[in-house]
């Protein structure tokens, strides 16, 4: 039987943009399921419950990107039951987002990021749970985060690398592309699909 991969998005991004990658984990031999939310408008309390129900009883592994990282997450530490293997998680600021804080500094800017703003600035302390965690982190500077973040080091133009090192995670590892290109670079998808199997990015673990 093949396992399935659940697939989660960012934030403003619809279901569909996770599709390329999804294609790729297909194959690759698993089955996807993309989980769709309204990163805005609702926000993590009920993205979290959501998955939570999506995944139910099953026995699934999680590939996230950017918020749906921190979505994923946090459903994993809400409801530590759940049978999720592996999560790799790109381009996610698990340990908080520099651009959103700065983002809030700006008049209004809070209706950007709507009801997942406290999640995405203050992210997490580690991560302890049973679930295996894998960070694929971009060091291409192309996009909109720069200017509200004010990087001092390595970015995918929206997050910085540094903010993707949480303690815990059983692997890291940096790439060349931005953050909206981790969506579509072969090489992060052949590393997901490396750490979905072994348990490492280099496709060495057990």
């Amino acid at each position: 039987m093949k396992r399935t991969v659940v697939l989660l998005h960012g934030l403003w991004m619809p279901g569909m943009a996770m599709h390329s990658l999804a294609k790729r984990l297909q194959e690759a031999g698993y089955d996807t399921e993309v989980f769709s939310y309204m990163s805005v408008a609702d926000g993590p309390d009920r993205a979290v419950q959501a998955l939570v129900d999506t995944i139910g009883t099953r026995e699934v592994d999680l590939v996230a990107h950017s918020l749906g990282g921190l979505i994923a997450m946090q459903a994993l530490r809400q409801a530590p039951h759940l049978k999720v293997g592996r999560l790799v998680c790109m381009g996610s600021p698990l340990k908080g987002s520099g651009a959103a804080s700065g983002l809030l500094r700006l008049p209004m800017a809070g209706l950007l990021l709507g009801q997942s703003a406290a999640l995405l600035r203050e992210g997490f302390p580690d991560w302890t749970g049973a679930t295996q965690v894998g960070v694929v982190a971009g060091n291409v500077p192309h996009g909109l985060g720069a200017f509200f973040a004010g990087f001092a080091d390595t970015h995918d133009g929206t997050v910085a690398v540094d903010e993707t090192r949480l303690p815990g995670v059983a692997d890291h590892v940096v790439i060349p592309a931005s953050h909206s290109g981790l969506l579509f670079s072969q090489e992060a998808a052949d590393r997901a699909i490396a750490f979905l199997g072994t348990g490492r990015f280099d496709g060495q673990g057990a």
